[in-house]
């Protein structure tokens, strides 16, 4: 599991422009207002030679009672408990606030590792630096002065953080779980979907705590199972990975579990309740599923409670690709684990998944596709020119990836990506999630280089 470090601080102090900056892109909403982020974000970002995930969370109001400000507040520290590092954001153009200071007692109290970041200083040097200077006063260690919007003192910041994480781990960076025959398998859903009672329903024994109270699996539970040859792991998720505080009274669901067990499984299984639309965790987590990229099956529970319906179940899931259509590719289950019904084929999907996880596909079978492709719908053209796609080849499984080599890398047009994609989906029967990478030819750049002078003496 890579290292998780939370960025956390006051309402309008920069966080998400922050965690925008230090992952490389626009993933974060940002506004000059307070309280626009409500939710966790999470990206993974690379620093000397280390991989991990920042957590951008909402403003932390310390004692506001208003209820929507203090799901945002318990999310914060949520992310504080679960992190390795937490960056504290300050805006020094504002000077310390008693917000600030508060923020800074909870953070003294976690134990965790802080780096403070003095954010909004245009430059850093002279009377800015001074600016940062006052919020040593938290006794927190080190403040790097800086600026999220401009760049400045990132760098800085990143070293800081990077001093301050455990020592490297040997699968630290592992994108993919270890190929060694056994299929991992993580159930992920809401509290009180089912997980507990479906992990039950497929071992036929009572291995975990089941209960209709929401939370009542804490800790990630793996349980070893035999299914007709095939040997899996599956990871009931917690709710929580530690008992304490905030983690251990108030969040009975965590996206920090599911993202952790996801990352060592092959195969992620959502459970939802058949008796609730699809709802905006639902499609958060199918998202991290895709993000990941691991194989995603989709299991509607307690469909008992609706009926045997097939006209029903087909509107249901007709429903259900619509409203999660970035995994449209996913099948969709539907089941009882509290009866045991269609339990089995949840594992028979998902050991073909891990396979599909896992494909190699001949090159030489690739580039008839290829061939094929362009020859049926031609590729688009690109800044005035016609996108040519040379050839492909399969650079890596689980997920599978696809490196195509082209003249134009960078101006492939997503509507083309999606069409490539389709297509290796249909002839590949392949109900994963696929990456693709697009290449210009070797020599492309030097040639291009030779050309100009010739060009130039024309004129």
């Amino acid at each position: 599991m890579k290292p998780l470090v939370a960025i956390v601080g006051r309402p309008n102090v920069g966080k998400s422009t922050l965690f925008n900056r230090l992952v490389g892109k626009r993933l974060a909403l940002v506004e000059d207002m307070p309280g626009v982020t409500r939710d966790r974000h999470y990206a993974d970002a690379q620093w000397e030679g280390r991989t991990f995930t920042f957590i951008d969370t909402g403003g932390f109001v310390p004692g506001e009672e208003d209820t929507l400000l203090q799901q945002v507040r318990e999310q914060a520290q949520l992310a504080v408990e679960e992190c390795d590092v937490t960056i504290f954001v300050v805006d020094a153009r504002e000077g310390l606030t008693p917000a600030d200071e508060a923020v800074a007692k909870y953070l003294r109290k976690s134990g965790k590792p802080v780096v403070v970041a003095a954010n909004k200083l245009d430059n850093t040097s002279g009377t800015m630096q001074a600016l940062a200077a006052e919020f040593y006063k938290f006794g927190l260690g080190e403040v790097q002065a800086m600026s999220a919007e401009h760049g400045l003192g990132v760098s800085g910041l990143f070293d800081e953080v990077v001093a301050k994480l455990p020592p490297k781990e040997e699968d630290e960076d592992a994108e993919a779980p270890p190929d060694d025959g056994i299929v991992r398998v993580a159930i992920i859903g809401r509290p009180n979907v089912g997980k507990s009672t479906l992990v039950n329903a497929i071992l036929k024994e009572k291995r975990v705590v089941a209960s209709e109270v929401p939370g009542t699996t804490r800790d990630p539970v793996d349980s070893p199972l035999t299914y007709k040859d095939q040997k899996l792991i599956l990871t009931d998720t917690a709710g929580i990975r530690r008992k304490k505080t905030i983690a251990h009274r108030v969040e009975q669901y965590s996206v920090i579990s599911a993202l952790k067990t996801m990352e060592r499984s092959d195969v992620a299984v959502l459970l939802m309740d058949a008796t609730e639309p699809a709802v905006d965790q639902d499609a958060k987590l199918a998202g991290l599923a895709e993000e990941r990229g691991r194989a995603l099956v989709i299991v509607i529970n307690k469909w008992d409670l609706i009926g045997v319906d097939q006209r029903r179940q087909e509107t249901y899931r007709e429903s259900l690709k619509y409203a999660l259509k970035f995994v449209g590719y996913a099948p969709i289950l539907f089941t009882s684990a509290l009866t045991g019904s269609k339990v089995e084929k949840v594992v028979d999907v998902a050991v073909e998944l891990a396979k599909q996880f896992r494909f190699r596909a001949p090159t030489p079978q690739l580039n008839r596709l290829l061939e094929h492709m362009v020859d049926n719908h031609p590729a688009p053209i690109v800044r005035g020119k016609p996108l040519r796609l040379y050839y492909i080849t399969q650079v890596a499984a689980a997920p599978p990836t696809f490196a195509l080599t082209c003249n134009h890398p960078d101006g492939v047009p997503d509507m083309y990506k999606r069409y490539i994609t389709n297509q290796l989906r249909k002839t590949f029967d392949l109900r994963v999630p696929i990456r693709l990478v697009f290449r210009e030819r070797p020599g492309q750049a030097k040639r291009a280089a030779r050309k100009k002078p010739h060009l130039q003496g024309k004129h």
